[in-house]
């Protein structure tokens, strides 16, 4: 097994299926508009309030999804945002008080590792 990595960028020591520790303070956010103007004002809010580093937007996206009792089908945009986890519960205050939806799509997943000149970056450009 490797030894543990004691860097800025890993804060917790969790070992993947190689031995290997991964883990980050970063995350990807996900979130869905209903079209590319919200996309862009929750994007640059968020760079603005450095909350994200980064928004990538990815238009159209077509999500199924359960919706008061019926399956609807909506084309979407879909915004990949990269920030760190502690900012997590801000960021998603922000989302829903800038948000059009009722109930927005909000998930994060780990970000496990990265380069390190794009982790510097990142820490360099949030809060």
């Amino acid at each position: 097994m490797l030894p543990a990595r004691k860097d800025k960028f890993f804060t917790e020591q969790t070992p993947n299926v190689l031995g290997e520790n991964m883990s980050t303070p970063y995350i990807i956010v996900f979130v869905t508009t209903p079209n590319k103007v919200e996309a862009e004002k929750i994007s640059r809010t968020l760079i603005e309030e450095r909350l994200i580093t980064c928004a990538n937007i990815v238009s159209p996206v077509v999500s199924f999804f359960h919706w008061k009792g019926n399956i609807d089908c909506a084309d979407e945009c879909l915004i990949v945002m990269k920030t760190r986890f502690d900012l997590f519960v801000t960021l998603e205050q922000r989302v829903k008080a800038l948000h059009s939806y009722e109930v927005p799509e909000i998930l994060a997943l780990p970000i496990v590792k990265g380069s390190a000149a794009y982790l510097t970056w990142m820490c360099d450009n949030l809060k």
